[in-house]
């Protein structure tokens, strides 16, 4: 019987994640299907209950439903737990498992770009669901600095007071972040500034970023945000969202089939898919 696999999210429409998935069963022979579900808040625990009712073999979870899922699962692993957020969902003998894989799929992104993070400065733009779990995971990897930059301070302080990672870090508004920007090595960007269709806007000024920093901006959609290109301008390294969404896919691919799938196949399936759409 074909195992059905999915994600949830509202809206849900322009997610790759359903040709990214399905390319993949029909790489490794196997005989399943991933589904896209647009999902509402009002009806995320009847949806739930369908997806155990129907024996759903696992899915992913996008905005807006990471953290309201927590409640209607069985179980959680402990980094989702910390960070308060699921995005993948494993049935494991009738028994639905959450965990986390955006931090951990940024960072290997990450580091395929040879871009190591131990001893590092970084400046973190935002304090959203992206940024807490990147915020985290970067944490663990022992960087010297970990800073966040954000509209609201009290978010960031959250993640900070939340992290089970203790590092050095502070709570930046945009005028003190932009002023220091030369102090950073790596500067992530978390927030939807600069996204498809307001491709002309940018969270932060690059006026003093060094050429040796490197720019991580986790929006795919356009493929070079203003921020990005304003980076290279400077001479610095860049680096798009492709390869988080990439690497979280893998990741959930792998908790669900056992099989570590070909990253290359699947960046090239994703970029496939964007060359379809406005960028």
């Amino acid at each position: 019987m074909k195992k059905l696999f999915g994600v949830i999210g509202d809206p849900i429409s322009h997610s790759m994640s359903p040709a990214m998935h399905n390319d993949l069963f029909n790489a490794y022979s196997i005989d399943a299907h991933y589904q896209p579900f647009h999902i509402t808040r009002e009806n995320l625990t009847d949806a739930i209950k369908g997806f155990r009712a129907m024996g759903i073999a696992g899915f992913n979870v996008t905005v807006p439903h990471k953290e309201a899922i927590i409640p209607l699962l069985d179980k959680l692993d402990p980094l989702a737990e910390a960070i308060g957020a699921v995005n993948t969902v494993v049935n494991q003998d009738g028994k639905l498992i959450g965990y986390n894989t955006d931090g951990s799929g940024y960072v290997k992104g990450l580091l395929n770009q040879k871009q190591s993070i131990k001893d590092k400065k970084v400046l973190i733009v935002g304090a959203g669901g992206a940024a807490r779990a990147i915020y985290f995971t970067i944490a663990k990897e022992g960087p010297e600095l970990l800073d966040i930059c954000n509209r609201t301070p009290q978010r960031a302080e959250q993640i900070i007071n939340d992290c089970p990672f203790r590092v050095p870090a502070r709570v930046l508004n945009r005028q003190d972040a932009e002023e220091s920007l030369e102090t950073y090595d790596l500067i992530v960007q978390t927030t939807s500034i600069g996204m498809h269709p307001d491709i002309g806007q940018s969270p932060l000024s690059v006026h003093k970023l060094k050429p040796e920093a490197f720019v991580s901006d986790i929006i795919y959609n356009p493929l070079e945000t203003r921020l990005l290109m304003e980076a290279a301008a400077k001479g610095a390294g860049i680096q798009n969202g492709i390869d988080m969404f990439v690497y979280q896919g893998a990741l959930a691919f792998e908790m669900w089939t056992g099989i570590g799938p070909d990253i290359e196949r699947m960046r090239h399936k994703v970029l496939n898919q964007l060359g379809g759409l406005s960028c």
